[in-house]
């Protein structure tokens, strides 16, 4: 029998394979704290980042697997194939995911992934040349929180 938060971690990566960011969130205990090479976010705003990602990625296909957990932990591995960017550049990013949890829900998830690897797909010569610099990931980050904050505020209903 599947334990009880290992189905939540598959949930929550199964509306993630079908878009359905609104899905993803209500796997989210409402003080979630989420964190990843690009992004660190709290609350509502972690849902809001799943729901603006999820619109965009028109090709975005994900596959997880690995998911173990147990009753405080639970750990799994995610692939996402997707076009990145204006220029459409295709990504294929392996993603390892760390979570806790409260009150049935995911407290916290960390996503590791190799940013320089991601960065000499999505970002072509720039990232192969200076992809592994701090400058150039401070860059996308800001750049994708700049995103997610005009993304929340044109879309109010994202952080519920």
């Amino acid at each position: 029998m599947e334990h009880p938060n290992a189905a939540l971690i598959a949930r929550f990566y199964d509306a993630f394979a079908r878009r359905d960011a609104a899905a993803m969130a209500a796997c989210y205990h409402p003080d979630v704290h989420f964190r990843d090479p690009v992004f660190e976010l709290r609350g509502p705003m972690a849902g809001a980042m799943w729901r603006m990602l999820c619109s965009r990625g028109e090709d975005l296909r994900v596959q997880a697997s690995g998911i173990q957990a147990d009753d405080e932990t639970a750990t799994a591995r995610w692939t996402a194939d997707y076009s990145f960017g204006p220029s459409k550049r295709p990504v294929h990013n392996e993603v390892e995911a760390s979570f806790t949890f409260r009150d049935g829900l995911i407290a916290s998830h960390t996503d590791r992934f190799d940013f320089w690897r991601w960065s000499r797909q999505a970002l072509g010569l720039p990232g192969v040349l200076l992809g592994w610099s701090p400058w150039i990931r401070r860059s996308v980050s800001a750049r994708a929180n700049r995103q997610l904050a005009r993304y929340a505020e044109r879309h109010p209903e994202a952080r519920s």
